[in-house]
């Protein structure tokens, strides 16, 4: 992948908050060209050996519930462009005419989709989106354009690079749920206390970032998801 020339970003971006970050990642145009070489490869090699997961879950959803296989929502990615998401359905047909955000005991989530969720399936179909170019393996993970439009000026520097399957703030992060299920109002909590605390941790990770450390987050992810907790004081 390549950045654009700074004047070619658009206008909301070509700021001192997020010039801070473009000057880190211009140096590393070697780590970004094998992102994406890894990302075409690895989601193409991914989504053949996990073909037959595919096809089972599809029946299960469209069994279980009315609806399309897929959730189709639409997301914000690299320089403010908006695409539409592949994830596979867990709660019921049109459930974002509520809330944007997802709390537990949700009463949209269907029986499926509980288990879905639990093991993270839904996010596999994201591969999709890597291979296209929507998205990358390791990177801030994809908001609404809602939640996008309330970003400061350094958040923006996130769009630098594509939304990402997982993430630090993903592994790191584990207050969310708690936040929100607490919350009268889960979409004010969200934007007030849970976008600021997971943007710290993507922000800190452009500062760092390197092909090598995408890879490590990957592992982190795999482990996490079977179980593993991590501290932030062990990244």
């Amino acid at each position: 992948m390549l950045l654009r020339k700074w004047e070619n970003l658009p206008e909301t971006m070509q700021t001192d908050e997020v010039r801070k970050y473009y000057d880190i990642l211009k140096e590393k145009r070697v780590s970004l060209f094998f992102k994406r070489v890894f990302d075409i490869v690895v989601s193409l090699i991914l989504l053949l050996l996990f073909s037959p997961l595919f096809l089972v879950l599809a029946v299960a959803i469209r069994i279980d519930s009315p609806g399309p296989v897929f959730y189709r929502q639409v997301r914000v990615t690299q320089y403010g462009r908006r695409f539409r998401i592949f994830k596979f359905r867990s709660m019921v047909q049109n459930a974002d005419r509520g809330s944007l955000v997802t709390v537990k005991g949700d009463a949209r989530i269907t029986r499926v989709g509980k288990f879905v969720r639990k093991c993270r399936l839904d996010e596999v179909s994201q591969l999709l989106n890597v291979l296209i170019g929507d998205m990358t393996f390791v990177g801030t993970r994809p908001e609404v354009p809602k939640y996008t439009e309330q970003y400061t000026k350094e958040m923006m520097a996130t769009l630098l690079l594509p939304a990402g399957v997982t993430s630090l703030a993903s592994i790191y992060y584990k207050d969310e749920a708690l936040l929100l299920d607490a919350a009268e109002d889960p979409d004010r909590i969200y934007v007030e206390q849970v976008l600021p605390a997971k943007m710290r941790y993507n922000l800190r990770d452009m500062e760092k970032f390197s092909f090598l450390r995408d890879i490590k987050i990957m592992f982190m992810t795999v482990f996490a998801v079977c179980g593993k907790e991590y501290r932030e004081e062990n990244a």
